[in-house]
């Protein structure tokens, strides 16, 4: 038995109690989450609760504010909690794998969610994570000169580090051959217009090629290497030469990295005047946003970024990458410098391959 309002305002109690990791949801971070697992004894936010229900076997919900609890479930809650659940099923995550955040697509949450209490790939006593073999299936690419999205067979090589693609369904010549290392992945559902929209970015022939494609239930996805932070136009002013190279690396404030609101006197914006600056211990950058909504973003972001303390697996804690986008001004766009998923690439120790990312591209 139960008695509700006593019991909501355990709940609630549990919610603010420190050193429980509560206040947050268990899986993506985002604040005050107002569900939970019952069956895990974890608070979850609302979208992340959307992928448990999809596992009664493992995972069963309740609303905090809404649904009736009893009193042995609120105790179990009691006794568990984020922070120890996390100590249970993500003992052993990976140094290099991306754990998706509030803001990042349903997929990304649910191969997370899956990977921890589904496959419980993570647990201490858990199965050691092999690398992946090789793996084939269908993708839906959108055509080059037109939207319609058309089914293609894509090929991945996990030891020759390759990912192929064919236009014919049982073609033996494929249409492209993409080197892992030289490819960048991230999931963009608006652009797609698809929950499992995925932008596979690579360099051919001296050009940059894109790839639009998604799957329809978002099982069969090539290795992520990562998710931009922050990606957007803006406007460059100074010397032409300070941007030749394409990015600009960023550490951390011990090391002289700064990034201030507003542009510095005597310097104007050609068309936006809402501006910031970054400076690195070689130079100043001045950038002007088009609007300052779009210049808190990239100010938040950049702030993140330059506030981390650095690790042996971070040695720069952030790159800004550039091209010119036309008559809009300059694409940038702002990513963690964090390892890819290394699986893709054979040999070579953690440490070796922590002093040298893998840049991605355009």
């Amino acid at each position: 038995m139960g008695d509700r309002e006593p019991n909501k305002k355990r709940l609630l109690e549990l919610l603010r109690a420190p050193d429980t990791g509560n206040a947050y949801c268990a899986d993506c971070g985002a604040a005050d989450p107002d569900w939970a697992s019952y069956k895990l004894g974890i608070f979850i936010c609302l979208n992340c609760c959307g992928v448990h229900r999809n596992f009664p076997d493992i995972s069963r919900v309740k609303s905090v504010r809404l649904d009736f609890w009893d009193d042995s479930i609120v105790e179990f809650m009691t006794h568990n909690g984020n922070l120890r659940v996390k100590a249970k099923f993500e003992a052993r995550v990976p140094a290099f794998y991306y754990i998706p955040q509030a803001n990042d697509c349903l997929v990304l949450k649910e191969q997370w969610i899956r990977a921890k209490y589904e496959r419980r790939e993570f647990m201490a006593d858990g199965e050691t994570i092999s690398l992946p073999g090789n793996r084939e299936g269908f993708l839906w690419k959108r055509g080059r000169d037109n939207s319609q999205f058309l089914r293609r067979r894509f090929v991945l090589l996990a030891r020759e580090g390759l990912l192929k693609y064919y236009t014919k369904e049982g073609g033996k010549n494929p249409k492209a051959v993409i080197s892992i290392k030289d490819l960048n992945a991230t999931f963009q559902t608006e652009k797609i217009g698809h929950p499992h929209g995925l932008q596979i970015t690579y360099r051919r022939d001296g050009h940059i090629r894109n790839l639009f494609v998604y799957h329809e239930s978002g099982k069969l996805v090539p290795f992520l290497t990562r998710n931009y932070l922050k990606q957007g136009f803006m406007e460059k002013t100074g010397p032409k030469d300070a941007f030749e190279q394409g990015q600009v690396f960023l550490g951390n404030k011990e090391q002289g990295y700064e990034v201030y609101e507003d542009l510095p006197k005597g310097i104007r914006g050609n068309r936006w005047k809402a501006g910031l600056t970054i400076v690195t211990p070689e130079r100043r950058y001045v950038l002007t946003c088009p609007n300052e909504k779009e210049q808190q973003e990239w100010l938040e972001s950049l702030r993140g970024v330059l506030s981390s303390p650095l690790t042996l697996l971070n040695r720069l804690n952030g790159v800004l990458l550039f091209r010119p986008g036309g008559r809009n001004g300059w694409v940038w766009r702002f990513i963690p410098v964090i390892p890819a998923l290394w699986e893709a690439e054979a040999g070579g120790s953690l440490e070796d391959r922590s002093s040298r990312p893998a840049w991605p591209i355009w």
